[in-house]
C-alpha cells in the first residue's frame, strides 16, 4: 500500500481557557468552559454568513498535541478499563487525530463564533465546520 499524503488547511483556531490536556474534560458536555470562541481566518468568512445563535454544529479539529503512534488504548485513560483498539474509542491519540465536537452556537460576530460544549484546548486548529442535520442519525 503506497502512502498518500493529504493537505489540510486550518480555517480557524479555538480560543479557550483550557490549556492543560490532562485537566480538560473528555467530552464537551462534561464540563467544558462556556463560552469557547472559534476565530476563523479571513478567507473563509463568507462561509459563515448563514450560521445563527442556537444552531447545532459539528466542529472538526486537528488535535495537534495528540500522539499519532497509538493503536491501542484504555477507554477514558482509565487503568481499570481493558485495552482496546483506538478506533473503537474517542481517544485523541490516533494516527489521524481529528477531533469531532458537537457544539451549540451562542453568538456570531465578525469571524468569531462563541460556542458551548467545546472541550478542545486553546490554539487547536479548526479544519471544518458542518451543521447538525435535524432528524438525521449522527447529524
Amino acid at each position: 500500500m503506497s502512502e498518500a499524503h493529504y493537505e489540510l488547511t486550518p480555517i480557524g483556531t479555538v480560543r479557550s481557557p483550557l490549556t492543560d490536556r490532562a485537566a480538560a474534560p473528555k467530552q464537551g458536555y462534561e464540563g467544558s468552559p462556556d463560552p469557547v470562541v472559534i476565530e476563523f481566518v479571513p478567507g473563509v468568512l463568507e462561509g459563515l454568513e448563514d450560521i445563527r445563535s442556537g444552531d447545532q454544529m459539528v466542529v472538526l479539529t486537528w488535535l495537534d498535541r495528540a500522539h499519532r503512534d497509538v493503536l491501542r488504548t484504555r477507554p477514558r485513560d482509565d487503568p481499570a478499563n481493558p485495552e482496546v483498539g483506538v478506533f473503537s474509542t474517542r481517544s485523541p491519540d490516533r494516527p489521524n487525530p481529528i477531533g469531532l465536537h458537537v457544539v451549540e452556537v451562542l453568538s456570531t460576530d465578525r469571524g468569531r463564533l462563541q460556542v458551548r460544549n467545546l472541550e478542545a484546548l486553546d490554539g487547536t486548529p479548526v479544519i471544518d465546520l458542518k451543521p447538525v442535520l435535524p432528524g438525521v442519525p449522527d447529524g
